[in-house]
Order: structure tokens, then C-alpha cells, then sequence
């Protein structure tokens, strides 16, 4: 029998969940909504699984991510299932940056799909994976940006990033104390190294700085 925590603040998708998962067979020996009383609960219950909400009470921002990496740190037996409502590239990441056996990260929306969400946690349990593909598809995405940064020079990087500032050639030349005509090679270059389409005008500058942004 697989024993199961949930960690949510929301009672009506912790509830939901708790009985979503006795129907498929699972006990659920704890149902807490943040991150203190869901480490209290696995030391415990040593559980086989732990569902755990990203975002937790107090501060709502990485409480659940922590709580789950503490976990796998200290009980490597126990299998974590992160759900997030939308994709946190950086705690996803961090989650999957180590063994990702016992491991899953899903939307909360796959949860609907009941049949998909209980194959998924039983995969877990047994020591597989389950990484949302949206999740995948933007984590690949990010690594692919920081590919193309990694193309640029130095100069062209303290190029980019004034332009991120929004300063003008003119402004960036009297920054780095070079010419508006050196600016102007270097932005080409950067066009270039980033694979942005000639034909995209002042559209490519934007392009850049979100590229830049979003390392």
C-alpha cells in the first residue's frame, strides 16, 4: 500500500486530492497546507510519496520547491510530485537538476486528466520520472538561450545588457567610450549570434533584450 502526504493550501484541491488517490488504492497518512507541517508529517509517517504545491503559506513564492528538495536531500526513499499552476523554470530546474528518479514536476492542470495524473504519481512511486512536457519544452528553451549568450564577447555582452537598459547607440557608445560605429558592429554581431532574423528591423533590438532578460 503506497502512503501518501499532500502539501496544499488549497483544502479543496488537497481534499480532492486525498480522495482521488484512496479510490486508486493509495492511503494518504497526512493532508497539510504549507511547508513546516509537511516536514513535521514525513518525519513522522516516513511516507512512500509526497505531493507537495510549489507555492505555500507564509510567503507564497518557493516554501513547497524547498520543502520538497529538504525532502529528497533527507529521505532519498521518498518519491516528491511537485504541482505548480504554471511553469517555474528556475525551481523546476533546481528539482530536476540532480537524480530525477521518484521524481515529478506536473501543472496542476494535467490533474484533471485522472487516469494521466494517477499513471504518472504510480510511475514515480516506482521509481521513474514524470516531468510535464511544458515543463520540458521551456526548461530546453532556456537552455537554448543561454547557448546563444554564451556565442557573445564580453563587449557585446556589455552591449546588450545597456541595451536591456534602454539606452541609445549613443548612449552606449558614450558609456563604454567607443564610437556610435562600433556600437552599431557590435548590435549587428549580437543580431547575428542570436539568429535574428534580418528582416525583423527594430523588432530585433526587443528580441535581444528579451533574450537577454530571460537567462
Amino acid at each position: 500500500m503506497t502512503r501518501v502526504v499532500i502539501a496544499d493550501d488549497a483544502v479543496l484541491l488537497r481534499d480532492g486530492l486525498a480522495r482521488l488517490l484512496e479510490e486508486y488504492g493509495f492511503t494518504v497518512v497526512g493532508a497539510v497546507a504549507n511547508a513546516d507541517d509537511l516536514l513535521e508529517v514525513v518525519g513522522e509517517t516516513a511516507p512512500d510519496l509526497c505531493i507537495v504545491d510549489v507555492r505555500m503559506p507564509p510567503t507564497f513564492t518557493d516554501e513547497g520547491i524547498k520543502a520538497a528538495l529538504a525532502i529528497r536531500a533527507a529521505h532519498a526513499g521518498i518519491a516528491v510530485v511537485v504541482l505548480s499552476h504554471y511553469v517555474e523554470e528556475r525551481y523546476a530546474a533546481e528539482l530536476l537538476a540532480g537524480d530525477t528518479a521518484g521524481v515529478g514536476y506536473l501543472l496542476k492542470d494535467r490533474v484533471v486528466e485522472v487516469g494521466e495524473f494517477v499513471e504518472s504519481v504510480r510511475r514515480v512511486v516506482g521509481g521513474g520520472s514524470a516531468i510535464d512536457p511544458e515543463v520540458v519544452r521551456q526548461i530546453l528553451t532556456r537552455s537554448r538561450r543561454a547557448r546563444e549568450l554564451e556565442r557573445l564577447t564580453p563587449r557585446e555582452r556589455e552591449v546588450l545588457a545597456a541595451m536591456a537598459e534602454g539606452s541609445s547607440n549613443r548612449g552606449i557608445a558614450e558609456a563604454l567610450v567607443i564610437s556610435e560605429g562600433a556600437v552599431e558592429k557590435h548590435i549587428s554581431s549580437i543580431f547575428a549570434k542570436l539568429d535574428l532574423d534580418p528582416e525583423g528591423g527594430s523588432h530585433r533590438r526587443v528580441l535581444a533584450v528579451l533574450t537577454y532578460l530571460s537567462r
